[in-house]
This record gives C-alpha cells, sequence and structure tokens, in this order.
C-alpha cells in the first residue's frame, strides 16, 4: 500500500508564536535572537544590580550630609561610600603641614575626599556602558537578523517560482521578530541608562555639597588646635 503523500511545503502550517517562530528561524537569525536575548538578561541584571546599590547610595549621601550639617562625630571605620570619604579626610586631617595656610589645608582635606569619591562613583557607575552599548546596538543587531530573514523569504520565492503569501511570509515573520526582540532589548536598556546615570549623578552632588562643608570644618578645626598649641 502507498504511503499518503505528503502535502506541499507551501500547505504546512506554520507555527507563528514566539516559539515557534524561534525554532522555525533560520540558524542565522536564530543566532540574532539568542544574542539579544542574552543582551536582555544581562542588562536586566544590571539595572536590578543599580536600583539596590543606588538605593543604599541615596542612604549613605543623606546620612553624610546630616552629619556635616549637624557637626556630629566622624567614624573613621565606617563603610560604604560616606565611610570611605570621611576616612580619606581624617587621614588628609591628621597629615598636616605646619607651614600651610586655613585655605591650602582646606583645599588639601578636599582634594582627599573628592578622590575618594571619584573611585566610589566610578564603581556606580560600573555595568552602565552595557545599557549605552546595548541600547545603541541592539536595533542593528535585530536589523541584521531581520535582513537575513528577508533574504531567505527571496530565495524561497526564486526556488518555489511561487510568490504567494504562504511562501514569503514564514520568513518575513522570523525576520521582523528579531527586529522586535532588538527594540526589546534596546528600549529598556537606553531608558534605564538615562535613569541611573541621572541619579548617579545626583548623588555624587550630593556628596560634593556635603564634602565643601567637611573640609571648611576640619581646616579651621586643626587651625583652632595648632593656635591653641601656640
Amino acid at each position: 500500500m502507498d504511503p499518503t503523500p505528503l502535502p506541499p511545503i507551501e500547505s504546512v502550517p506554520h507555527d507563528f508564536s514566539f516559539i515557534g517562530l524561534f525554532l522555525q528561524a533560520d540558524p542565522i537569525v536564530k543566532g540574532v535572537m539568542v544574542v539579544l536575548i542574552i543582551a536582555s538578561i544581562a542588562c536586566w541584571t544590571v539595572v536590578f544590580e543599580k536600583i539596590v546599590r543606588l538605593a543604599r547610595a541615596r542612604s549613605q549621601a543623606k546620612s553624610f550630609n546630616t552629619l556635616v550639617q549637624t557637626g556630629g562625630a566622624l567614624d573613621g571605620n565606617a563603610k560604604g561610600i560616606a565611610g570611605h570619604v570621611v576616612q580619606a579626610a581624617l587621614e588628609a586631617w591628621r597629615d598636616h603641614d605646619q607651614t600651610e595656610s586655613r585655605a591650602e589645608r582646606r583645599d588639601r582635606i578636599e582634594r582627599a575626599m573628592r578622590g575618594a569619591l571619584t573611585l566610589e562613583v566610578k564603581r556606580l557607575q560600573s555595568g552602565l556602558p552595557l545599557l549605552a552599548t546595548s541600547g545603541s546596538t541592539a536595533p542593528f543587531i535585530g536589523l541584521f537578523g531581520t535582513v537575513w530573514g528577508i533574504m531567505n523569504s527571496f530565495s524561497s520565492i526564486a526556488k518555489s517560482q511561487d510568490t504567494s503569501l504562504a511562501v514569503v511570509a514564514p520568513g518575513i515573520a522570523e525576520a521582523l521578530f528579531a527586529t522586535a526582540i532588538g527594540l526589546v532589548v534596546a528600549i529598556p536598556a537606553v531608558m534605564a541608562y538615562n535613569k541611573l546615570s541621572g541619579d548617579v549623578a545626583r548623588i555624587q552632588s550630593s556628596f560634593v555639597s556635603g564634602i565643601g562643608i567637611l573640609g571648611n570644618r576640619l581646616a579651621r578645626e586643626r587651625g583652632a588646635s595648632r593656635a591653641a598649641a601656640e
């Protein structure tokens, strides 16, 4: 008994679900999708990690400003951004020069605090270049998958000598799906980068304002102690 003949390729139903489009895609298009999915996972990991770290940094900036404005005792063993800034200030305060003026002493202490703050800000900014890179390149990576998928659609037309929608629809659907994934990666990455960069800048500005007050306070205290010794 002869086996039942298979239906022509054009009549085979095509799965247009997200998983179906991925599984039935050309290997090159599938590779593009995998790269974009990995980039999306990496971006969201950075976003959630930065949300936690920046919330902690905001709290430290608030505590630091409260400390310097109220003239509270400085803890040289404190941790976090505020702790490192205070440690740098105390080290510069202890390492004084008897011949320097109060203004010179204040500038030296503030430079030490700004140097410590710069290192901490760089740590806060780690991971943000990934968001910027993903936001700028993901659409073009998705576009590459789109172009490749459309080329496959034209190849299917040439082989089948048929321009019906059933021939070109699968390849075009896979191509557009790659573009969609690229946009899904890029749009949140750009928005998160802008938001997180702004948060880092505001935290840095908050610390800088407190550094000016603390530098003036320590320079005045050192000058008073030296005058008392004389």
